[in-house]
This record gives C-alpha cells, structure tokens and sequence, in this order.
C-alpha cells in the first residue's frame, strides 16, 4: 500500500523533531542515516536493492557537522560506505539486498590503481604532521578504496627488501596510485 503524496511533508515534520533531539544530544540520527540510504540506494530497507536492515539503534555516533558521504563498497557493491567526512569523523558498512542496480555500479567500478602484493608509500596525515613508510598491499583497490595493507619494518628501519612478516594488517584509504593514506583526527 503506497502512503499518500499529500501526507509525506507531514511526515517529514513528524520526524524532525526525533532528528533534532538526536542533534541536540551530539548523536546522529540513525533514522535520517536511513532516509539518505534509501535515496542512495532507490529503495527502502528491507526491499530488493536496500539495506538488508535499518541501522542499528543502539550505535552512538557523533554528529555529523557535513553531509554524509555515500558510496558503494565491496567487490560487488553489496554494501553502502557511510562516511562523515569530517576530522573526527566515522564510517559504517550497511549490508545492501542484491538487486540489478548494485550489479550496475559494481560493472561501472573503476580499475584498481593498487594490485595485491604491491610495494606501496602509506602516510599517517594529521593537522600539520605526516609520517609515511612502506607497506604491502593485501588486496586491490581502486583510487578512495580502504584496503589492507601491511607495514614493511625491515623495509622502513634499514631500507632492505626483507617482508616483515610479523606486522599485524592495517586499513588505509587509496589516494593515489602506489599511495594510501591513514588519517588521523
């Protein structure tokens, strides 16, 4: 049964003071994180090509002062990347049901700049400091992609070709071909 045309700016001022209170509180609204992905997605949660389920109530995240950043993540674009870009910002992985659309933008992905078992530079970046050394790509990625990677102390420390094999994975965020980036707030 479709709602009526007439009633859904009515509903949206029902909700706004739900949204406003979770503002209010420095929390983000998990309701309105909801309402971004189904625009995202073209469909609601629970429906072919929407998030399998609405976002879980119980997170606390802080409010965003940007508007989110969506885009499609994983191999095939079967989950939505919800990012606050700001400083301090955060990211949730939301589970999508397959439809043809999400098959469409995994067709339409870009190729990977960064292949598995690649020698790349990655940065830790933060306000007025940069730190970088090498690492090992654990997987492909295209330019905006997170991957894993695994930082070469051997490599760092004394400038030799020795893998460490002893280095515990990290994720950084692809910028440029052969480099990733670590922020930190």
């Amino acid at each position: 049964m479709k709602p009526c045309l007439a009633l859904l700016p009515a509903l949206a001022l029902a909700a706004l003071p739900s949204a406003l209170a979770a503002q209010a509180g420095g929390f983000a609204d998990p309701g309105a994180i909801d309402a971004e992905i189904a625009a995202f997605t073209g469909a609601p949660a629970g429906s072919p090509g929407g998030a399998r389920h609405p976002v879980d109530r119980r997170l606390r995240m802080a409010a965003c002062p940007q508007p989110l950043a969506l885009a499609w993540h994983g191999r095939r674009a079967d989950m939505v990347r919800v990012e606050c870009p700001a400083i301090a910002g955060w990211q949730i992985f939301v589970p999508v049901n397959s439809a043809p659309a999400a098959a469409a933008h995994a067709a339409a992905r870009p190729a990977p700049v960064v292949e598995r078992g690649q020698i790349l530079t990655v940065a830790v970046e933060g306000r007025g400091f940069s730190v970088s050394q090498q690492a090992e790509a654990l997987e492909a990625g295209a330019i905006g992609d997170w991957i894993r990677v695994r930082p070469d102390a051997q490599r760092a420390a004394n400038g030799s070709a020795r893998p460490a094999t002893n280095r515990e994975p990290i994720r950084a965020r692809i910028t440029h071909p052969g480099r990733a980036v670590i922020p930190v707030g």
